[in-house]
């Protein structure tokens, strides 16, 4: 088991997990909420609604990464985050704040504003200064496997081997970032649902998720409301919370230790309620 990890005033004890991480996209076209939190005090009143619900972690991002998506500038991508980020750590000065960015200029100015951590979907490889950026700010990262980039990551990705191959991708990332300076117990794993996978890939990675908890690092889940949820039970993103939930009661059974989900309210209800059964 990972050794806990302490984050602003919370210490994560990862055998106490899984905790949840509250999705919070203050963008125009995200896949699912889209628009809706564009506004600094509609986005400090979300956040506010996920604490409430249990969040343990508000992750924050300014450019939707959804499959066939635009790069966003990198001060257009400023402009939509800092506010809310500054607005946010006013507010809640105790919680837990992470930047979803590639981009190592926005997760510096974000970390000045009150942001605790990184999470990158391209593991520290587009951006060659975000792994000098987190070095230096002590700041723990989350690295995500993604096959090409969001603009092209589901025109017909293919794997040998889905699970070997994304497991290699996170080992040598995670030797890479050591070798950097970044502190080993500082560094978050994601196999990076539905980035660059089919609907075979991710139900393949999902089944042996369980095999990532042998590179000795907290495993992170970003499932909620994906198109392969939407595949099993054939409904529209906004419409995909049971099946968010029953993926994520499968996730905490296979070792899991964080749950990065839309709706944290419905998905800690069920874990609280099943792991309370299942004792």
């Amino acid at each position: 088991m990972p050794e806990p990890l302490r984050v602003r005033n919370r210490e994560f004890v990862w055998e106490k997990g899984p905790y949840f991480m509250g999705i919070l996209n203050v963008t125009p076209d995200s896949f699912s909420d889209g628009g809706k939190f564009v506004e600094v005090e509609r986005a400090v009143k979300r956040v506010e609604e996920l604490v409430s619900e249990g969040a343990d972690i508000i992750d924050i991002g300014g450019e939707s990464t959804r499959p066939f998506s635009d790069r966003v500038p990198e001060e257009e991508e400023l402009k939509r985050v800092i506010p809310v980020i500054k607005a946010v750590r006013e507010r809640f000065p105790d919680v837990v704040i992470s930047i979803d960015t590639y981009k190592s200029r926005v997760a510096e100015e974000a970390i000045k504003a009150g942001a605790d951590i990184v999470n990158d979907i391209s593991a520290l490889r587009f951006d060659s200064r975000m792994v000098d950026v987190v070095k230096d700010y002590q700041t723990p990262v989350v690295i995500m496997h993604m096959k090409g980039e969001p603009k092209t990551m589901q025109l017909n990705p293919e794997y040998e081997d889905v699970v070997k191959e994304v497991y290699e991708f996170l080992k040598e990332r995670l030797d890479f970032l050591v070798e950097k300076g970044v502190e080993f117990n500082k560094i978050i794993v994601d196999p990076g649902i539905g980035f660059g996978k089919k609907f075979e890939h991710n139900l393949a990675l999902l089944k042996n998720i369980d095999k990532f908890k042998s590179l000795d690092r907290p495993v992170l889940l970003g499932h909620s409301r994906k198109s392969f949820i939407g595949e099993i039970i054939g409904k529209k993103p906004e419409e995909r919370d049971g099946g968010t939930v029953g993926v994520s009661i499968f996730a905490v059974l296979k070792g899991v230790d964080i749950l990065r989900v839309h709706n944290v309210g419905i998905n800690k209800d069920a874990i609280t309620t099943f792991k309370a059964l299942n004792t």
